[in-house]
């Protein structure tokens, strides 16, 4: 029987007209699952951002989900604080300023995405240095039943940079 050399790999007719047959009627013949047009259906996107990087969320075991809008203020701070899981945010309006327990500085504006990691040794402060209020959409992924946020003392920054966000 006739047969056909394709990038080195043989094929006999009967092959080539089989699975010739099966992409013509996979062309032609309508599919179970097509999508149908969804109806009665409305959304209203609160924030939109862009991660820089790659955001890994992770929560084991029983979760509270909280989604909820925070406003800081010009002026305004959130205090030292750690979350029990994590949370992730975008930052609506205004410039967010982080100092972290290295006693870093992280600064985050319009459209940014925050993703803060759980767990006491990731104590932060959020403060508003600028002239219009923070709003950020803040979704919290906590283990069930803890609280979105607990009081953390300040690091010991040599630069001040801590003691500014008591």
């Amino acid at each position: 029987m006739r047969g056909f050399t394709v990038c080195g790999q043989r094929f006999d007719l009967r092959t080539v007209l089989v699975l010739t047959a099966c992409l013509v009627a996979l062309a032609v013949v309508p599919s179970a699952a097509n999508a149908t047009p969804g109806s009665g259906v409305s959304g209203t996107v609160l924030a939109q951002g862009r991660a820089e990087g790659t955001v890994h969320i992770t929560a084991k075991g029983r979760t509270d989900v909280v989604v909820r809008t925070l406003t800081i203020e010009p002026g305004g701070s959130t205090g030292w604080h750690h979350h029990p899981g994590q949370v992730l945010a975008v930052v609506r309006s205004g410039t967010l300023t982080r100092t972290l327990d290295d006693c870093s500085l992280e600064v985050t504006k319009r459209g940014g995405v925050i993703l803060e990691p759980a767990g006491a040794r990731h104590r932060h402060v959020g403060r508003n240095l600028g002239t219009e209020p923070v709003v950020l959409y803040v979704t919290y992924f906590m283990p069930a039943g803890s609280p979105l946020s607990v009081d953390e003392e300040a690091p010991d920054c040599k630069d001040g940079a801590a003691a500014a966000g008591r």
